[in-house]
């Protein structure tokens, strides 16, 4: 029978509204099926959701509705990241509260979600500006303290003069504000550290266990947390400074002490602040360096500088001295401030000689290239071609790590030096000068010092009544909100105005969606059931820091008995962006970048070519690049939803590249995913009277057992892509049963089909609709429907399979003439050696080699491959 096409935007909504209804994404943490738990990293609420969140959150709804039907008790929550600048500056643009700001876009992202149809847990949902959210950090944050895992100290920060505030290193451009576009300057400001540090030896050597994250995310975290094995070694000042009469260098280098041609230290380092105190230009040059930022990347973009003290230090190993120089590329963080200059081995080294004509000296030489002064550096590490001369330790035919580890033990075994393990990782400062955020729930007193706030008097509110336009910390300049009495003596105090870097939030979210109602940060129980997540997906970009803190996070929490885990993740998928093409205009002879909705794209002899849809003038059309809204190429979701539905967009995200690369979005793609859907739709929908009629059963001979062989294998290979996270490999399987299907259905539609070849059709058909459900899940409610099924498919178990039916009765065997491939062989998989090797000479290009002659030798592998020989 003639079907209508298919209303996705009728269809849709119906299925989102049964689904509420009946609460079937909700989680029991009683149940007693297994656990798994699946979680997209939650979003910010900016106000629209993007591309990017569709193609991430399908991605995970696949995997959730895949393990709801393989029987798991899926739990797969959502909530928002909601504190932050972002709020705070758009209140202060658009006179709005931050709080108003920010519930608003909630309101408006939430409906956008749910309009994907995506098996969320909504009961379980917070955003982190919430109250209840942030009084339960405040109690985590007293029980670290307790637990001596926070401390507070004196740090060097940025300091915008004029916005009176603290950046993070990201917010300062080229030296200035990014919002004030004031000159930054380093203060010394108490601050709140957690002691992420103590940490890091684990953190690092607990990588290994994480077999479920990618290598490159794994690498990356062990470049931050910067794990190296060096030296400490102290160089006398020849003529001793203030009582200052030492400086110590770490270096992981030391077997290149030979080569060293000066030592740098940091403008913050004791020497150069006593030397500063009476060299006014010294003095300048310090500030000029404090200027540039606290992170080693400000530094690494930095043009070395240097300004010579005309102080030296003897080499502790030869009869030699260096000069000591104070350079802006040397972090007092890190280390002990000071370092070694060694311009043949390393670059920056020899870029920072080369400018203040400092000598090059060779520790090593690469066996063939003995120049005594090289041009360029040299850095062969790990070479086994090196030769090392004139060195104080003996490090004939020793090699990389070997070399410095030989070379440490000369040091120490001569008491000039100490072998030492350092990590880059710092403690983790969490105070932020700003109102938006979770107040940190300490009080300060003039007689006590700093008293954590009681647990029965949280959580600390933020006050509703605050002014933002003027400069400076909004919760400093409140009238009334940081008074309060001291609860130790109760004396008039001051509140702590700091709030809590928005890291804090995200970090430890995934433990409170396991019991989000429970008057504690964590039913401790409840979480280390469902914890690790056992997926998490998101994006490259927060691979380092959140990740790492997560981790760190974890680990803390278990030391005050919130947990009982050290991992937070043990699966992790970082998928690629959305990308687009960009269009652009020429108008008064400036680039004007147009979105992709007024561009139409046409084929004219061979050529794309792009014009306005509303004026037709031509337009550029430029790179494929991450959706942006400066350059103005992105597609909104609700746009596709509307024109399409949602289970299009869904499908089109997973079909057209693997999950970790980037998708190029083309309208031409999604078109293609539309007609995909009407195709499935108008072939189920012709034949489901008679398929409706017919009782589902596997095919016993002819066709019908081979409509059930495709099926029963593509129900294998579905599920073991869905496993392996590989969607776009599971999509190309569905096209291929939907090609092999339609002949079949459309005999089945015109009553041509016996009741053996129905039967394998409808069991084939309510296969492919079983699935594709978790990628389209309301298209599959209705075709679910259409095939005279009860019930949902959402509820459905996942199809199982039949083996005898997945195992092909033919193999393909390569034939070689002589070693080289020629072509294959399809043959029946129990053949014996006699018939394989009549098969293969029977082959016309193996007979057009023989030319009529019998091969000197036939060898036949069974199962694997010919090999004929003449």
């Amino acid at each position: 029978m003639a079907i209508e096409r298919y209303n996705p935007k009728q269809a849709e909504s119906r299925w989102q509204r049964r689904w509420e209804e009946e609460r079937i994404y909700e989680t029991d943490n009683e149940s007693p099926r297994p656990k798994y738990y699946v979680l997209e990293m939650f979003p910010y609420p900016s106000g629209r959701i993007h591309m990017g969140h569709v193609r991430n959150y399908a991605l995970g709804d696949v995997v959730a509705r895949y393990k709801r039907a393989r029987g798991f008790n899926v739990l797969h929550p959502m909530g928002w990241d909601a504190f932050g600048m972002p709020a705070e500056n758009a209140a202060i643009q658009n006179n709005i509260h931050p709080r108003d700001w920010t519930y608003a876009n909630i309101d408006a992202m939430r409906k956008q979600l749910k309009s994907m149809g995506l098996s969320l847990d909504w009961s379980r949902e917070f955003a982190t500006c919430d109250v209840d959210y942030y009084k339960q950090q405040q109690a985590l944050f007293l029980d670290f303290l307790a637990a001596g895992l926070i401390y507070r100290r004196n740090s060097k920060v940025n300091w915008d003069p004029v916005d009176m505030t603290v950046l993070a290193n990201e917010q300062v451009i080229d030296g200035r504000g990014w919002r004030s576009g004031a000159v930054v300057e380093q203060r010394e400001l108490t601050q709140w550290f957690f002691r992420i540090s103590d940490f890091a030896e684990d953190l690092d050597a607990s990588l290994d266990t994480l077999d479920g994250w990618p290598d490159k995310v794994r690498t990356m975290q062990r470049n931050w947390i910067g794990k190296s094995r060096g030296i400490e070694i102290p160089f006398s000042l020849v003529e001793p400074q203030d009582g200052i009469d030492t400086v110590h260098c770490f270096s992981t280098r030391p077997d290149t002490m030979h080569g060293a041609s000066f030592i740098a230290i940091s403008p913050d380092h004791p020497l150069s602040l006593a030397l500063e105190a009476k060299n006014a230009d010294l003095a300048a040059f310090n500030a000029e360096c404090r200027r540039i930022g606290t992170s080693e990347e400000a530094l690494e973009k930095a043009e070395k500088r240097g300004f010579d003290t005309g102080l030296k230090v003897r080499h502790p190993a030869e009869d030699r001295d260096l000069p000591v120089w104070v350079g802006n590329f040397v972090l007092m963080s890190y280390g002990t401030g000071a370092v070694f200059g060694c311009p043949a081995h390393d670059q920056r080294d020899l870029d920072f000689a080369r400018k203040y004509d400092l000598p090059v000296r060779n520790a090593f030489y690469l066996i063939g290239d003995e120049t005594p002064v090289l041009n360029e550096a040299l850095v062969p590490t790990k070479s086994e071609n090196v030769v090392y001369v004139d060195h104080f330790a003996d490090l004939t035919e020793t090699t990389g790590q070997d070399a410095i580890d030989q070379t440490i033990s000369w040091f120490e075994d001569k008491n000039l030096g100490s072998g030492i393990t350092r990590y880059r990782l710092r403690d983790w400062g969490l105070s932020r000068q700003r109102y938006w955020g979770a107040p940190i729930p300490v009080i300060h007193c003039d007689d006590c010092g700093a008293v954590p706030v009681p647990a029965k008097d949280l959580p600390v509110e933020l006050p509703a009544d605050v002014t933002l336009g003027k400069p400076g910390n909004p919760l400093d300049h409140h009238p009334t909100w940081k008074h309060v009495d001291c609860p130790a003596c109760g004396k008039p105090a001051r509140r702590e105005t700091d709030t809590m870097d928005t890291f804090v939030d995200s970090s430890w979210y995934f433990a409170r969606f396991t019991a989000p109602w429970h008057d504690a940060p964590t039913d401790s129980a409840v979480a280390s059931a469902w914890l690790p997540v056992d997926q998490y997906i998101g994006g490259i970009e927060h691979a380092i820091l959140h990740l790492l803190y997560s981790r760190f996070f974890t680990r803390a929490m278990r030391q005050t008995g919130h947990i009982d885990l050290k991992e937070p993740f043990k699966g992790l998928f970082t998928q690629g962006m959305v990308v687009h093409e960009t269009y652009r205009a020429e108008r008064n002879g400036k680039n004007e970048w147009i979105a992709p909705a007024d561009v139409v794209i046409e084929e004219k002899d061979g050529q794309r070519l792009a014009r306005h849809a509303e004026t037709s003038e031509p337009l550029l059309i430029g790179s494929i690049e991450k959706m942006s809204k400066s350059k103005k190429n992105v597609v909104d979701p609700d746009d596709i939803i509307e024109g399409y539905g949602a289970d299009t967009a869904r499908f089109f995200m997973l079909s057209d590249s693997p999950p970790d690369r980037d998708v190029i979005w083309s309208e031409a793609g999604v078109e293609g995913a539309h007609r995909f859907v009407q195709r499935i739709w108008r072939l189920i929908g012709e034949a489901s009277e008679n398929l409706k009629a017919a009782e589902a059963r596997t095919g016993s001979e002819g066709r019908a057992l081979e409509v059930s062989r495709a099926s029963h294998k593509t129900v294998k290979a579905v599920g073991e892509d869905i496993e392996k996270l590989a969607f776009n490999k599971a999509v190309a399987r569905l096209y291929e049963l939907v090609n092999t299907l339609a002949a079949p259905l459309s005999d089945v539609a015109s009553g041509m089909a016996d009741e053996d070849l129905t039967g394998a059709c409808k069991q084939a058909a309510g296969h492919l609709v079983q699935l594709f459900a978790p990628m389209m899940p309301h298209f599959a409610e209705e075709c679910w429907n259409l095939l005279g099924n009860a019930g949902m498919v959402a509820t459905t178990p996942w199809p199982e399979h039949d083996p005898a039916l997945v195992i092909d009765d033919q193999i393909v065997m390569p034939v070689q003439i002589n070693g080289k491939k020629r072509g294959d062989l399809t043959i029946d998989r129990n053949a014996d050696q006699s018939a394989v090797e009549q098969a293969a000479l029977s082959l016309d290009f193996v007979q057009s080699a023989l030319g009529g002659k019998p091969p000197r030798k036939l060898i036949v592998v069974p199962r694997r491959i010919v090999n004929v020989v003449i």
